[in-house]
C-alpha cells in the first residue's frame, strides 16, 4: 500500500511538471508571436508632427485663393492637405468640419467636368470652392484625365482655368490632382456617392499634360454621350525600366518569377502626357499584370504581381552572379511603403524607375486608405499599390 501510494506520487509529480513546461512554452510562443508581428516593420508609420498644407489656387499674378468647403447653408471650413509621416509626396487631402476630417473625392457625373466635394457619413457632401477676393465662388473640378492622373483647376465664369496647390508652412508646393487606381470610371461607392478619383497632394513634376489642356474638351465622353474609360489619343506609350540601385551605384535588373523559375519584364508605363503617378506592371505573355504588396505576417511585406487567374509572380533583383534577390515592403511613412531589394545580409537596394531620356522616379507602394487591406485582388489581400511616382 506504502509503495502504491509513493508510486502515486510519482506520477503526479510528473504530471504536474509536464504541464509547468507546456505553459511556460506556450507563453514563450504566444510572447514571440506577439513580438513578431509588433515588429512587422511595413505596420510602422514614421510619425511627426502633424503639418497641415493650406490649399490655394495660384493665379497668373503670383497670387492666390482659398479653397474652402462650403456646406447647404453657405457657412465654410478648411480644407488641408495633411502631412503626418516623414513624407510629403503623397499626402491625404481632408475638410475640417466641426471636429471631423472629411475625405474629399472626385465624384461620377454626366457633367462637362468632374466635380470635387468633401464627403460625409449619412450622404452629406460639401462643395469645394476657390473664394476670391470679393466673395466670388469659383468651382473646383476635374477638367482632364491623363493615364492615372486627373488634372483638377478653380473655373471661373468665363472659363480660365487656375491651379490647385498645396503650399506648406515653410513655403513647399505639392499639385493638387485626381488620382485613380482603377482603369475604370468607378474607383467606389463612398457614402452613397460614386467617386471618380481621390484628391491628393503630390510632388510637383514637368510633366507635358498641363500645356494642352483644352476648356473646350469634356473629361471623358464618347461621341453617344456615354462615358469612356480611358481616352484613347495618339500618344505613344512610353516604357520605364525598373532597377534596383546598389550602393555602388550599379543598375540591377527587376524581373517577375513564376514558380518555375521563368522570368518576366517588369515595367513602369507612360500612358500619357503625365510620369508623376505610373502603373508597374509585370509582362507575363503579352498581358500586363498589376503588381502589389501583399498583407502578411512576414517580416517584410512580399511583392507579388497577380494574373488573372489567380496565378502569383515573385519579384526579384538579379545580381551580377545571378543571385535573386527579394524585392519588398520594409517600411511605412505615411501613405508611402519603402520598397527595397532585401539581399540575405540585409542589405537593402533602392528601386527606381528609369524613362529612354533618363528621367528618374521612385518605386513605391502606395496607400489610398488608412486600413490595412486596401481591396482584395483574385484572392490577394492588397496592402498597397505598386507604382513609379516623382521623387
Amino acid at each position: 500500500m506504502k509503495n502504491s501510494k509513493h508510486s502515486l506520487s510519482k506520477k503526479l509529480l510528473k504530471l504536474s511538471l509536464v504541464l509547468v513546461v507546456s505553459i511556460l512554452l506556450f507563453s514563450c510562443e504566444n510572447t514571440t508571436s506577439k513580438e513578431k508581428k509588433e515588429n512587422v516593420p511595413k505596420e510602422e508609420v514614421v510619425k511627426v508632427t502633424e503639418t497641415l498644407w493650406r490649399l490655394k489656387t495660384i493665379l497668373p499674378d503670383g497670387n492666390n485663393l482659398e479653397i474652402k468647403a462650403i456646406d447647404t447653408d453657405g457657412k465654410m471650413y478648411d480644407v488641408n492637405a495633411i502631412q503626418n509621416s516623414d513624407q510629403d509626396s503623397f499626402l491625404d487631402i481632408e475638410a475640417f468640419v466641426n471636429n471631423k476630417r472629411i475625405p474629399i473625392k472626385m465624384l461620377l457625373n454626366d457633367d462637362k467636368y468632374a466635380p470635387v466635394k468633401a464627403i460625409d457619413k449619412g450622404g452629406i457632401s460639401y462643395d469645394i470652392k476657390a473664394i476670391t477676393p470679393d466673395g466670388e465662388k469659383l468651382d473646383v473640378k476635374g477638367v482632364k484625365r491623363f493615364g492615372n492622373i486627373v488634372s483638377i483647376k478653380a473655373i471661373t465664369k468665363e472659363g480660365t482655368f487656375y491651379g490647385v496647390k498645396a503650399i506648406s508652412p515653410s513655403g513647399k508646393l505639392n499639385d493638387v490632382k485626381g488620382v485613380k487606381i482603377n482603369i475604370k470610371d468607378k474607383e467606389m461607392t463612398l457614402n452613397g456617392f460614386g467617386v471618380f478619383a481621390h484628391v491628393k497632394a503630390i510632388h510637383q513634376s514637368d510633366n507635358d499634360y498641363e500645356g494642352i489642356l483644352n476648356p473646350k474638351e469634356k473629361l471623358k465622353k464618347t461621341a453617344k454621350g456615354k462615358k469612356k474609360s480611358k481616352k484613347k489619343d495618339d500618344f505613344k506609350n512610353i516604357i520605364w525600366n525598373i532597377k534596383a540601385v546598389t550602393k555602388d551605384g550599379k543598375n540591377l535588373k527587376v524581373k517577375a518569377f513564376d514558380e518555375e523559375g521563368n522570368q518576366f519584364d517588369v515595367k513602369a508605363i507612360q500612358d500619357s502626357g503625365q510620369y508623376s503617378f505610373m502603373n508597374i506592371k509585370a509582362i507575363v505573355n503579352d498581358s500586363e499584370l498589376p503588381i502589389k504588396v501583399i498583407v502578411s505576417e512576414e517580416e517584410y511585406a512580399p511583392v507579388i504581381a497577380i494574373s488573372r487567374d489567380g496565378a502569383n509572380y515573385t519579384i526579384k533583383a538579379i545580381a551580377e552572379d545571378g543571385t535573386q534577390i527579394d524585392v519588398k515592403g520594409i517600411s511605412r511613412s505615411g501613405n508611402i511603403i519603402n520598397l527595397k531589394a532585401v539581399t540575405e545580409n540585409g542589405v537593402f537596394y533602392a528601386i527606381k524607375a528609369f524613362s529612354p531620356k533618363g528621367k528618374l522616379n521612385d518605386v513605391k507602394g502606395i496607400k489610398i486608405f488608412d486600413r490595412e487591406t486596401e481591396m482584395t485582388l483574385r484572392g490577394n489581400k492588397v496592402y498597397a499599390h505598386v507604382k513609379a511616382i516623382t521623387q
